[in-house]
Formats: C-alpha cells, structure tokens, sequence
C-alpha cells in the first residue's frame, strides 16, 4: 500500500492506520477455525448454520416477470427514487397485510436493498455529536454511519430478562438528549423475539418525550410463527415519530435482488429520497416490476414461512432436550441460544467466539457468535436441504454430534 494514499485516507476509516489494524473480528475467526478444520479432516461434512441467507431461489412467478419486464425497451431507463407502480403496490400491501395507511405518493420510497436504506438514513438525521439508540445484539451498519458522520453511538443491550426488547427507561438523561434516532429491528435478528403493540406504544411515547426519531427495520416481518408481528407504523402517532423498513429478501427470496422499500414519517421519507437521489439511480425497472408482484401475492411466503418454522422447532427441541437454554423463536430464521459453561471432559467457555470455534473445530458445525449482551450463538435454519429427507438428515446429524458432549450449564 502507497505511502502516499495511505495518509489520505479519512479518519473515520482509521486515516493513515487503514488497514492496519491487528484485531480479527468475529468472522475473520469464524472463516479460519472453518479452513482449519476442513485441512485437518477434508472428507467431513461441515454444517454451514451461520448464514444469514435464505437457502432457495425466489418463487419461478417472480422470475417470470422479471424475464418478461427485461425484454421491454422502455425499462431501460433510469427509475431514480422508483416507479409508481411499485409504491402504489408496496402502499396497498401496507394496508392489507398490516392495517397501515400509506399515501403512495408521499410517504413511501424504493430503495435497492435495506442496507442501503439503513446507511442513508443517518445522513437525514445524524449531526456532529448526535447519538444513535442501537440495539446489541443487532444489524450495526445504522450505527456504523452514524460513526462516519462524527455522531455517536449508545447501546440497548436485548437480554432474556426483558423479552429482548431494550429497556428504554433505563437510558441516561444526558444521552438521550443527544440522541437524534433509535433504531429497532422486530422480528429480531438474532434473538428471533418479536415487539407487541404495547411495546410500540411505549417507543412512540419515548420519542415523542425526547424528539427521537424512531427507524424500525421490518426485513423479518413477514417470517413469524407463534404470533403475528405488527408493523410499527400499526401503532397510533407511529407516522408522527418514524419510519419503517420493508425487504423482500428474506420472505420472498430476492436477497441478491436488492429490493425494499421505507414508508411512514412524510418528512423523512422526503429526506431519504433527496439522500438517495445523490447515491443511486434506482433499481432496474424490471426488479421493481416484480417486487410489485410478490407484493400483491404473499402466499408465495407461505412454504417459505413453514419450512423455516418446522427446522426451527426441530433444532429447538434437539438443543433444549440437552440442557440448553434456548429463546424459542416467534420470527426470522435463526435460534438464538445461550452457550454452555463446558464440558465435563474438560473443556471451558469462557465466551460464545470460544465456543463457536469449539463447535466449528471439533463439530464441524458453523454458526454466528454473539457476546454483546450475555454469550449466546445464532443457528440459522437456512442450510441447504434440496429435501425433507436431506432437511432430516442434517438435523439428525446436528443431534448427533452435539450428543456426544456431555454439557455443563
């Protein structure tokens, strides 16, 4: 690397110590415990429960009309903040899915992905010096933005104790007069926990205290089990104080897509489309055309929804038979338990990184530690299974190997 670059680089990426930095992150850790143990055995099958993507393609009716869309000239175009169509769709599907009125016009934008969406909304609200409420453990890039802005960042730790819904009454007077926006993501990722209406409430009240402004991400919320998620936006005086991210990546299967959509707060609607109209150009007209597809037909999530629910409860039960404690999940894919102290042969965990390199090294089960608020470890139920009877197999394979530890808790 040229001397000469590397002291132009910002300071918010670390200035003339870019890509310096010796500390490996977590999943630097998890990529090398993984090549490590394939070297040391290359005939085992290594379980992959640490992705975070679905594992099957997107149903062949929303292909269809991409492929129809893509022979058309006049799609060929730039879309910039979006085609009508599609936000007069994701308008309509707001109301029937979720009871919530959106003006198509106003108070809904496209945006190419959630990720996006979620790092530019920082520069709609973010100051030198402001404080983003974020939630740990979670999605950080909201947080991460909120850094390159010269703001800050205060954490709700998601505990067992309180549901995994962060305690609002317990932020300092003094941050939360900094703070500029709360960020909440139900369902959870990782913890699998869903907010109710009452907990709604409760933000509502709280940002209206503290003029804080409320960006719930909804990329989860059609993959629920026990009980049903409701939109943020569902709750009265919602639309005063925030906004609410929707993705068709998870549900429908569209994660390279890149398609989702922000609605609610008219004002910060606006200001994300003036931010986005700097950044990108929009989606091909074409995605947008059959995200507004998917969107009027969610029964396609149906299978989706039930494969997810049936590997999960699976997983859950095989875990909490051998002792572990085990958030049962009500949304999202992912199981979301606490790790053990050891093994009576020996062994000590002293964190979950410690114990998810146990698992990848001597299991040969991959996952996603989490020690950000108590030392758990996320499973995701996205594996490749091309049946249900390679979907059993694996599992039965999991019971297996776990089985042969006896856990200390």
């Amino acid at each position: 690397m040229s001397e000469f670059m590397q002291n132009m680089i910002a300071e918010r990426l670390g200035g003339n110590m870019f890509g310096k930095d010796t500390k490996i992150y977590k999943f630097e850790k998890i990529k090398r415990a993984k090549k490590a143990a394939m070297e040391k055995d290359p005939s085992a099958e290594l379980i992959d429960m640490g992705v975070g993507e679905p594992d099957d393609k997107a149903p062949a009716e929303i292909a269809d009309i991409l492929k129809k869309e893509v022979d058309k000239k006049e799609n060929r175009f730039y879309s910039d903040n979006g085609i009508q169509e599609f936000k007069d769709v994701a308008a309509d599907y707001m109301k029937k899915r979720f009871n919530v009125d959106i003006d198509p016009v106003s108070e809904v934008n496209h945006s190419i992905g959630s990720k996006p969406g979620l790092a530019m909304i920082p520069f709609t609200l973010i100051n030198p010096g402001d404080i983003s409420l974020m939630t740990v453990p979670g999605y950080p890039v909201t947080g991460s933005l909120t850094k390159y802005l010269g703001g800050d960042i205060y954490t709700l730790p998601l505990t067992k104790e309180n549901d995994f819904l962060p305690d609002l009454g317990a932020i300092p007077e003094d941050i939360r007069k900094k703070a500029k926006l709360l960020y909440l993501n139900y369902p959870n990722n990782p913890t699998g926990a869903v907010a109710g209406k009452d907990f709604f409430e409760k933000v509502v009240k709280f940002a209206k205290e503290n003029n804080i402004a409320v960006v719930h991400d909804a990329a989860y919320i059609e993959l629920t089990y026990s009980e049903k998620q409701p939109s943020f936006l569902s709750v009265e005086g919602a639309k005063d104080v925030g906004i609410e991210i929707h993705s068709l990546s998870k549900s429908f299967n569209m994660t390279g897509w890149r398609l989702a959509f922000v609605c609610g707060n008219e004002t910060l609607v606006k200001a994300f489309a003036t931010v986005k109209d700097n950044y990108d150009s929009g989606q091909f007209i074409p995605i947008q055309k059959a995200g507004a597809y998917a969107l009027q037909h969610p029964e396609l999530i149906d299978k989706t929804r039930e494969k997810y629910k049936r590997r999960l409860s699976k997983l859950s039960e095989i875990l909490s038979d051998m002792g572990f404690y085990v958030n049962q999940p009500k949304g999202t894919f992912y199981l979301y338990f606490e790790i053990p102290k050891g093994t009576k042969s020996g062994k000590k965990f002293n964190n979950a990184e410690e114990f998810c390199d146990f698992m990848i090294r001597e299991k040969y089960i991959s996952s996603v530690p989490w020690d950000d608020a108590g030392n758990f470890l996320r499973f995701s139920a996205t594996f490749e299974a091309e049946s249900l009877d390679e979907e059993e197999r694996i599992i039965g394979e999991i019971k297996k190997r776990l089985s042969e530890e006896d856990f200390i808790f």
